[in-house]
């Protein structure tokens, strides 16, 4: 009989545990489909907070934790953050060629699930261009044709985003400043090679005169760009002005710095 009550105490206690370990499963799965409705927007949020403070580390740390996403608006995130921390002085050669190949892959997949998406279309011209770095200027300038069109791309999704419009504007500016060897490449590998000129840069930099005008935060870059092409098409008054204005910018990002 003692044989026989310990047993039902063990089938009691097992059985007991077995139901609280069934629904503590219940509760967890029920906080995660709760959680889950309500973790992307959460993210986001938390994540522009962080990429508008400038914390380029802890934006990554957040981001990375869901780099197997299938949300767009995640994963364009987390390329132009994997990006943004391959640019920091701090980070290694070796790191900074991992994030670079990495940034790639996570903007390919935003675009793979919103192809609607403009910033997954702008990121991943970005860093198509960036990858172009490590694998020589026959591959750079061979992408070329399909990292414009992404930016074009991009802007007929968002025509009011300055800054796909201001990448434009580099785009045409560096083939319009290309040395001959660099053409000489592109013509072997293009039936008609891109060109550009720098009245067409121009067309595009202008528009930023007036974005500055109402912004005049907007992107360091831009005011150096804008100063590098009027000097190119002779007038140094206008060069300057915008060159002196690139110069008094206060930098606040690795890039801001560089400008």
């Amino acid at each position: 009989s003692q044989v026989l009550r310990k047993g039902l105490q063990s089938a009691v206690v097992l059985s007991t545990g077995s139901f609280l370990v069934y629904e503590a499963h219940k509760l967890i799965s029920g906080f995660a489909e709760v959680h889950a409705s309500f973790k992307v927007e959460d993210v986001i949020e938390q994540a522009d907070y962080l990429y508008g403070s400038g914390e380029t580390e802890k934006l990554y740390r957040l981001l990375v934790q869901h780099k197997n996403s299938d949300d767009a608006e995640l994963l364009w995130r987390l390329a132009r953050s994997s990006r943004d921390l391959a640019q920091l002085g701090s980070t290694s050669a070796e790191e900074k060629k991992q994030l670079t190949y990495d940034s790639l892959e996570y903007a390919k997949k935003a675009l793979e699930k919103n192809e609607s998406n403009f910033a997954a279309h702008k990121w991943y011209g970005i860093c198509l261009s960036d990858v172009g770095d490590y694998e020589g200027i026959k591959t750079k300038i061979g992408n070329a044709i399909v990292i414009k069109e992404h930016f074009q791309r991009a802007v007929e999704l968002n025509p009011k985003d300055a800054t796909t419009i201001h990448l434009i504007g580099v785009w045409c500016y560096s083939f319009a400043e290309m040395p001959w060897y660099q053409r000489k490449i592109a013509a072997t590998l293009f039936a008609t090679p891109p060109t550009s000129t720098f009245q067409e840069v121009h067309s595009h930099l202008k528009l930023f005169s007036c974005l500055y005008a109402a912004d005049p935060n907007f992107y360091s870059k831009n005011l150096l760009f804008l100063g590098k092409t009027y000097l190119k098409l002779n007038n140094k008054k206008m060069a300057l002005l915008w060159l002196s204005k690139a110069k008094e910018y206060p930098a606040q990002t690795e890039e801001d710095k560089q400008v």
